[in-house]
């Protein structure tokens, strides 16, 4: 007499097991693109670039602009704000950074920085402080005409992203 699948317990379980796993499987397979769509865009990350027109910028004088979700500080220095920023004895700063190391060697009067206190995230407020650059007021770091750290709790200079000249008028960031 044949056995039936309803007296054969291993069959059942092993029914069950397949099935349940068989069904997981899937479960993952159709959640992978509904997660994967949720990811930011390639062009929001890494690569994201901007253009930005300088070509109304005064000497003296800073724009701001947002990267990336930050604020970006475009300066336009003075030779007077060059010459301040090369004074200075760089190698005895928290972070030692010369002026040059900061800008483009042909555009030295161009100065482009991430505009986040690297204290805590804060953003600092032109033309001020101790040393004519940046003041963060949250905690009182003060960065010079160069965007290095002078004095305060931040302990890097203001970051320098990646930046190019499209041409005299036109930077492009990232």
């Amino acid at each position: 007499m044949a056995e039936s699948d309803t007296t054969n317990p291993d069959r059942r379980d092993f029914l069950l097991i397949a099935t349940s796993a068989f069904g997981a499987v899937a479960a993952g397979a159709a959640a992978i693109p509904l997660i994967d769509q949720m990811n930011a865009s390639r062009d929001t990350l890494a690569v994201a670039q901007i253009r930005v027109d300088i070509s109304q910028v005064a000497l003296g004088q800073q724009i701001t602009v947002l990267w990336r979700g930050k604020p970006v500080f475009i300066r336009h220095r003075t030779e007077q704000d060059i010459a301040s920023a090369n004074d200075v004895d760089w190698e005895t700063l928290p972070d030692p950074q010369p002026d040059a190391d900061r800008t483009k060697a042909d555009t030295p009067e161009w100065l482009v920085m991430v505009g986040v206190c690297t204290h805590l995230g804060c953003v600092p407020i032109g033309d001020r402080g101790d040393y004519d650059g940046w003041f963060c007021p949250c905690h009182g770091s003060h960065y010079d005409s160069s965007g290095r750290i002078r004095r305060g709790p931040a302990p890097n200079n203001l970051e320098v992203p990646e930046y190019t000249f499209v041409d005299a008028n036109t930077l492009e960031i990232g």
